[in-house]
């Protein structure tokens, strides 16, 4: 017989897709590989140096200089690769670093498609510098194809989607979307911003997304110690690219963070089953109480997208949206008046924050 804690468990996950197979071992080895080090060091050593030896002029043994290449973050850029079943990842300082490097596939006169509830960050930089640099932005509701199928032009060449929305928890259909923008233009390249999500419950590229990408600085490291953004993708073209970008922008993270980060990933899958867990308790709680007026949340039946929810991820993460009855200052008294949640922006990490957004 199952026992409570176990039958709980089958019940939250119940309808959602199964989880990817091997998700924690390959988290804990790939790219961890002990041979790798003269030392054979179990944990990945963090690699300081910002130079490195050649063996003859331009003749090098893998590394030449810590911008362009470093042993610490190649571990985190391979075991991430995996968890998201692709074949490249970069890593970079940040998400909206990530942003930037991919938006910088593109040139004057190109267009981005995006998806019209995103982080306000990603809205910032379209509007404010990406337009500023030639390139032509429009937002769409992608939950509704046919707007999205609208927005395409001759010259839109990069389309943008986050799901779940931040800080609204749309949720898009990805597989949908990405066969309507490739039936339109195959060179378009679709992007998943995956930061709601993590590796292990969503995974873009398996649904025909060209590029995933993510603010590691949520989920993914998910201890609120750690900026960072990546991007992942399984097309040569794409990688040699933005490899490049990587190196000639400059935006790279620090080998500690790199760190950092790959030991997250360690937990990543333990973390996340209980994200859901208290997330579903703390949704249900609020839904029953009479002074919220409505919560949004992906794992409850209620939110408007929860078959799309169950049939593209293998569970749902720990972010919540939740209106309460009356005005801002009624909001303001109920942030005001928490005793274990902190008023922080920022997510993912293992403490509970709330804000206002």
């Amino acid at each position: 017989m199952a026992s409570p804690s176990s039958q709980n468990h089958s019940d939250l996950f119940a309808g959602f897709s199964t989880a990817y197979k091997s998700f924690a071992t390959e988290a804990i080895h790939v790219g961890q590989e002990p041979e790798q080090w003269k030392s054979m060091a179990v944990v990945p050593p963090i690699s300081l140096s910002t130079t490195f030896k050649q063996l003859t002029p331009g003749n090098h043994a893998g590394y030449e200089y810590s911008r362009s290449g470093n042993p610490t973050r190649n571990c985190l850029e391979t075991a991430v690769a995996a968890l998201d079943g692709a074949k490249y990842c970069i890593a970079v300082a940040s998400g909206l670093a990530a942003t930037v490097t991919i938006t910088h596939l593109l040139k004057s006169g190109d267009g981005i498609v995006c998806m019209d509830d995103v982080y306000g960050g990603t809205n910032r930089y379209f509007q404010r510098i990406a337009t500023e640099g030639g390139l032509e932005v429009s937002f769409a509701d992608f939950t509704k194809k046919e707007l999205l199928k609208a927005a395409l032009k001759a010259n839109t060449k990069l389309v943008w989607i986050e799901t779940p929305t931040n800080p609204t928890m749309k949720v898009v259909d990805i597989k949908a979307c990405s066969e309507l923008v490739h039936e339109y233009n195959k060179d378009i390249v679709v992007v998943v911003d995956n930061t709601f999500m993590s590796a292990y419950f969503q995974r873009p590229l398996a649904l025909g997304a060209d590029i995933c990408m993510y603010s590691a600085t949520k989920y993914m490291n998910g201890h609120s110690d750690v900026v960072m953004g990546l991007a992942s993708m399984n097309r040569d073209d794409l990688y040699e690219r933005l490899k490049f970008l990587q190196n000639a922008l400059g935006c790279v993270p620090s080998p500690f963070d790199c760190f950092l980060c790959n030991r997250g990933l360690k937990t990543l899958h333990l973390r996340m089953e209980r994200h859901f867990k208290n997330a579903m308790a703390a949704a249900k709680f609020l839904e029953a109480d009479p002074r919220v007026e409505r919560v949004v949340f992906p794992g409850l039946a209620s939110h408007p997208q929860h078959e799309v929810m169950k049939k593209q991820c293998t569970g749902c993460p720990g972010m919540i949206t939740f209106y309460i009855k009356g005005k801002l200052e009624h909001a303001s008294a109920f942030l005001s008046n928490l005793k274990l949640f902190a008023i922080a922006e920022s997510l993912g990490g293992y403490e509970s924050l709330a804000e206002h957004p």
